[in-house]
């Protein structure tokens, strides 16, 4: 029997991203654990025998003590996207020439390092806009995959900001990160946008739980295995039991 067909992937944001992201300090020295994670997640694929789509971002291209580990992940077969370069999840509020800036620079050095050019992008916190979904067209992009249709986005937001360090004006940059309620209604499925300019980009929306509406996604049953193991598997597998009904 064949496989059953579907889309995985994974957002390597690296410990200085949330670290950023939350306002700690230190992250501009960009501490990593590209190290100890990539080895192990390509080996547990391996086993898995999966081929899946890794979102890089670009910062950690640059810096050439990932080079062996990003490499790794091209030459093991897996398919490599843009995730951005600085990882800034108010990256909606970016004008048109930021956003191609924001875009072609990581773009580039991720090309140079994996020896794979990026066809798709996941913006970081799940930001997107138009003038982004405009630039990755009129780049040549295939997919976007930022949005994420749920309806818990401002919940997750004021537990993001309740559990972080950040000023008033960071909040403020921050101020639309996981998107709107409206958000939860958007397609699950995949659909095309079209730019102003009349082209058009596939978007593949970040699957969340049929009928609730609702993420299972890493981050939020890593949150759920703080409470409990088994409601997190519990959780999961109502996801997989939906998704596949």
């Amino acid at each position: 029997m064949s496989k059953p067909y579907l889309s995985l992937s994974l957002d390597m944001d690296n410990q200085w991203s949330y670290m950023k992201i939350h306002g700690e300090e230190g992250w501009e020295e960009y501490p990593s654990y590209l190290d100890i994670f990539v080895p192990h997640a390509l080996q547990v694929l391996e086993e898995l025998d999966l081929k899946i789509t890794f979102f890089i971002v670009g910062q950690d291209a640059a810096f050439e003590k990932n080079h062996q580990y990003l490499r790794q992940i091209a030459d093991a077969g897996h398919d490599i996207a843009n995730h951005s370069f600085k990882h800034e999840t108010w990256l909606h509020l970016y004008t048109k020439d930021e956003m191609k800036a924001e875009i072609d620079s990581a773009h580039d050095i991720i090309h140079e390092v994996t020896g794979k050019a990026p066809s798709g992008f996941r913006g970081p916190g799940f930001s997107w806009s138009g003038t982004l979904l405009e630039v990755l067209a009129e780049k040549g992009y295939k997919y976007d995959a930022s949005t994420l249709p749920t309806v818990i986005g401002p919940l997750a937001r004021l537990y993001y900001f309740s559990t972080s360090n950040l000023t008033k004006e960071e909040k403020e940059d921050r101020k639309e990160i996981f998107g709107k309620f409206s958000d939860g209604f958007k397609k699950l499925k995949p659909y095309f946008w079209k730019t102003n300019k009349n082209q058009q980009l596939l978007e593949l929306p970040v699957t969340t739980m049929p009928v609730f509406r609702i993420p299972f996604h890493l981050s939020y049953l890593i949150y759920i295995s703080n409470i409990s193991s088994n409601l997190m598997m519990l959780y999961l597998n109502i996801a997989i039991f939906l998704c596949k009904k």
